[in-house]
């Protein structure tokens, strides 16, 4: 309970000037910081320029009552306590009015005991309700800071994730440099596919971040093999093929969702819509959706760049090698779905070509 004279301010109302001063005059005794008014109109007034800690004020009144008066106390400062004095004649109303948000009411002649008791109770009630909306504005305050600190803190994760990402794609550009600007256009490429196809956005995220993985596995192809400058044998190609099994065993068992994609990319992006792919001649919707989209992004890249067993070939011709087949391509080995998504994409996939060789660089040693 807080003590008299602990900095409590009272607002006494009432139009009788020798009830409003007696009341003053036994507040004050008591320790109270008491500023008196003799209408409602002066005590709004007031409390608009102060912050008493009790409100008392009589019911009856000339031209505003207390009850208007409680009314405009709780549009101004709902939190300040009212307290309603009345006759036994008044009774109702101030039980109704307590019932709309008075405090409390006390009735006429009024117990000195009571009176300052009533007074205490109501201040410490504001001050703990004053005590509790700062609280909780710090509690807000502090969990906002938290909230912040916690979204920075994945951020910074996922910055991280995305560099580690990049610096394992840079070991395939080690190896050979012109995976590098392949796998960059992969990015690139993946993720206007699968937009295009209304994916959801953080299937659209992680396949940004995932495909220019899908190569990795090349780091346990020997170079006699991943660096040959003509065709390669049947026992070479197998060797190439196995690409994709080391590269799932490298990523495989993460619990980031990035890098389990990456896995699934990995392994999946020469399997053919037919069931002619490889390593598991998986067919159909039997092949991971990223799967479906990497392979046919992979096989327009890989037409269109130049190695040194053969000539890139021009956009339009890439184009049409993809929808209409040649000596080595059959539109049957792409997901319907994805190749009429990629029709609509070719002038994109053109841009990328031409515009986004190098994105992701090797780091310096």
């Amino acid at each position: 309970m807080t003590a008299p004279g602990n900095n409590i301010s009272v607002l006494v109302v009432d139009d009788q000037m020798f009830f409003r001063e007696t009341i003053s005059a036994l507040l004050i005794e008591h320790g109270f910081n008491v500023t008196a008014c003799d209408s409602a109109v002066s005590a709004i007034e007031a409390f608009k320029k102060t912050a008493f800690s009790v409100v008392l004020t009589d019911i009856v009144m000339p031209e505003v009552s207390g009850i208007e008066l409680l009314d405009n106390c709780i549009r101004i400062n709902p939190d300040m306590p009212v307290v309603l004095m009345t006759s036994f004649s008044d009774f109702n109303n101030a039980v109704k009015a307590v019932k709309s948000g008075a405090f409390d009411f006390l009735t006429k002649p009024l117990n000195e005991e009571y009176l300052v008791h009533t007074i205490e109770t109501a201040a410490e009630h504001y001050r703990l309700r004053l005590s509790e909306r700062e609280h909780k504005k710090i509690l807000e305050a502090t969990v906002a800071l938290k909230t912040s600190e916690l979204k920075d803190a994945l951020l910074m994760n996922k910055h991280l994730s995305l560099e580690i990402i990049r610096r394992l794609t840079a070991i395939a550009e080690f190896r050979d440099p012109e995976t590098g600007a392949h796998i960059s256009r992969m990015a690139y490429y993946s993720r206007e596919m699968a937009l295009a196809l209304n994916l959801p956005d953080d299937f659209v995220e992680k396949i940004t971040f995932a495909s220019p993985m899908h190569d990795i596995g090349k780091v346990g192809i020997p170079d006699s093999v991943l660096l040959k400058p003509g065709a390669l044998t049947p026992e070479e190609f197998a060797t190439m093929k196995t690409h994709t099994l080391i590269g799932h065993k490298l990523l495989d068992g993460s619990p980031h969702p990035s890098i389990q994609m990456a896995a699934s990319v990995a392994l999946s992006h020469h399997e053919r819509w037919d069931g002619t792919g490889y390593p598991k001649g998986l067919k159909g919707k039997d092949i991971p959706i990223e799967g479906r989209i990497l392979i046919l992004c992979d096989s327009y890249d890989a037409a269109r760049s130049k190695r040194p067993y053969k000539d890139g070939i021009s956009h339009k011709d890439a184009v049409e090698m993809i929808s209409r087949g040649d000596s080595y391509t059959t539109p049957k080995s792409f997901d319907p779905e994805v190749m009429r998504a990629f029709l609509k994409l070719a002038p994109v996939f053109d841009d990328i070509f031409n515009n986004h060789i190098e994105i992701l660089k090797a780091p310096s040693i």
